[in-house]
């Protein structure tokens, strides 16, 4: 049964064509994720649809006593009121409550205007899941959760009775949780009875389709030519509807093909230094951001931060972007890194300054690696048309200012890349260049990110930040990290097939562009690590003759248990990535087959 009708709208924003003649329809039950590039009318229509704009020409009927559940990208609130007094005004209070423990809300007294944008987020999302929304409008619903509350949304909305529509980046979320997927690319909408995964496939097939069709049309076309310079005697009626059918194939129009950002530059070659931590220390009052870390980041590492909010991400990517000190330890960089910081604040731009100058502040030819280009090229290349380069920074929408900002960013020509929650941003198609053109950036890459998509394509190793000031480390992607978490924490003794079977993590994860080859440090690491692994074994097994020899002494027998158990702990990190050498190096060797 259909509950909402788009007939034929068309929207405009000055020069700009948002809808043209679009139509598409809502069924009951139909849980529908939103994909196009940013700018293209994703939070338009979905405001339409909430009543709050209206189309400039064609129409959006509802079924009669639709009850709609609205949550923008950027909530409001009455002024004044405290979290406690916003609760006690809903509706269904204690499912508010409850939903908010979930979110992880639990202060009452603060001052709405207080909360970060974040927790302002979440209250948001309490009220309209609370609510008896019999249609459930969403914008990015999955902005500022971490994992476990990213998880528990996905859980929520996959058994929820009624119908949804959404806008989100996250593509595992739209896998779980999506039947239907609605494209909306150059005023138009394309509907697709699948989720994310089965929507790549189906809209690789209608572009096929279409483009077939355009081929054939040509070859038409070239016939019917050559019939016509051939000229004919006599204007009989068949003649006639020829010369008709030819002007009709001539005034066809070809496929559009979706334009794609183009994202390249030339990274600053970088020396043996990069980026060393030694001891790194940090807190904020009685809350311990990180303690006692030490790290060296290597050459062409991709590295992915993770862990619950509040944690510290934020606070580790502003050290190493040397906007925050640490409190105690050093944080040392090399004289040839140049860094490139995505923050996740928004940031101040003049919004009187045309979109043009805002590049050429940086310079007005940029390198890449096909040579220079003027900064109009580049805007191009991101997708800003010559119209879009002379208007004001203040009419881009949020998604075209975050997609300038990262613009900005490369065209610096950094060789360290720092991404803090850039996926939260990002379109869905900007992304998977963004992923693309990170694995073949031959710089260092660290990046904060609750998109596991995102990271399974990008990282290839993770640090998780406990909360606590502790850090753990893991090689590979997202699934990786999470099966070899879940491996850690399973109880000792659990037997094999004791465990309540459910899908592994694989099932979700897409391929990962294959890693064909060591890099130089890899290679040379491979080579060595069974020596090195040898020698610490060797060291361990004097130290425990030494500890034998000393059980009397107590100062001797301290320093040398403190030790082996620092060799233990090299040991067993020299292991983890003796392991992924050697998977690295078993794949390496199948591709050559």
């Amino acid at each position: 049964m259909n509950i909402v009708n788009i007939e034929q709208i068309s929207k405009v924003f000055g020069e700009k064509v948002i809808f043209d003649n679009a139509s598409f329809g809502i069924q009951e039950g139909d849980k529908i994720g939103i994909i196009g590039i940013n700018g293209t009318g994703k939070t338009t229509l979905l405001r339409m649809i909430a009543g709050l704009e209206e189309p400039d020409a064609g129409q959006i009927v509802q079924r009669n006593g639709l009850k709609i559940a609205w949550l923008p990208q950027e909530p409001r609130f009455p002024e004044n009121v405290t979290v406690r007094s916003w609760v006690e005004s809903c509706q269904e209070q204690w499912k508010v409550e409850s939903i908010l423990t979930r979110l992880e809300i639990t202060e009452y007294d603060i001052p709405v205007e207080k909360l970060s944008g974040g927790q302002k987020r979440k209250l948001a999302l309490a009220g309209t899941l609370a609510g008896d929304g019999e249609l459930l409008i969403m914008d990015e619903p999955t902005n500022h959760l971490d994992e476990q509350m990213i998880l528990w949304l996905e859980d929520y909305l996959k058994n929820y009775r009624g119908t949804l529509l959404m806008v989100t980046h996250d593509r595992y979320f739209l896998d779980k949780v999506t039947n239907r997927i609605l494209e909306v690319s150059r005023g138009k909408m394309y509907g697709y009875e699948a989720n994310y995964t089965k929507f790549l496939e189906l809209k690789a097939d209608r572009e096929e389709r279409e483009m077939a069709a355009q081929r054939k049309r040509q070859s038409i076309l070239r016939i019917e030519l050559e019939w016509a310079k051939r000229g004919c005697r006599a204007r009989t009626t068949k003649q006639k509807a020829r010369l008709d059918r030819l002007e009709s194939l001539k005034n066809g129009r070809a496929p559009v093909q979706e334009e794609t950002v183009r994202l390249d530059s030339v990274e600053t070659r970088m020396g043996k230094k990069t980026i060393e931590l030694s001891h790194v220390g940090k807190r904020f009052g009685d809350r311990v951001i990180l303690e006692d870390f030490s790290y060296i980041f290597l050459k062409n590492q991709k590295v992915g931060i993770v862990g619950p909010n509040g944690c510290g991400k934020s606070t580790f990517m502003k050290m190493l972007a040397n906007v925050l000190e640490p409190d105690t330890g050093e944080i040392q960089v090399g004289e040839t890194i140049r860094i490139g910081y995505f923050s996740q604040e928004e940031q101040e731009m003049d919004e009187n300054q045309r979109v043009i100058d805002y590049v050429k502040e940086i310079g007005e030819y940029i390198l890449t690696s096909e040579g220079r280009i003027s900064a109009s090229q580049l805007l191009e290349r991101f997708l800003f048309t010559p119209d879009m380069q002379y208007s004001l920074i203040g009419k881009l929408s949020g998604g075209e200012r975050r997609r300038l900002y990262l613009l900005g960013i490369l065209a610096r020509n950094a060789n360290v890349l720092l991404l803090d929650e850039c996926s939260d941003s990002l379109d869905i198609p900007t992304l998977a260049v963004l992923e693309d053109y990170l694995n073949s950036f031959q710089g260092i890459v660290v990046t904060v990110s609750h998109d596991r998509y995102f990271l399974d394509n990008v990282a290839d190793r993770i640090l998780e930040f406990d909360g606590a000031g502790g850090i753990r480390q893991y090689e590979g992607g997202y699934t990786d990290y999470l099966e070899a978490r879940e491996k850690r924490e399973q109880p000792a003794g659990f037997a094999a097939g004791e465990k309540e079977k459910k899908a592994p993590a694989k099932d979700w994860k897409q391929n990962r562009p294959a890693r064909l080859k060591f890099s130089f440090k890899e290679q040379k690491e491979y080579e060595t690590i069974d020596e090195e692994i040898a020698g610490l074994e060797e060291s361990i097994r004097k130290l425990d003759e030494e500890i034998l020899e000393n059980a009397t002494n107590a100062g001797r027998l301290a320093e040398l248990t403190a030790k082996k158990e620092e060799t233990e702990k090299l040991l067993e990190q020299k292991m983890d990535r003796w392991v992924y050498l050697n998977d690295l190096a078993e794949k390496i060797e199948a591709q050559k087959k």
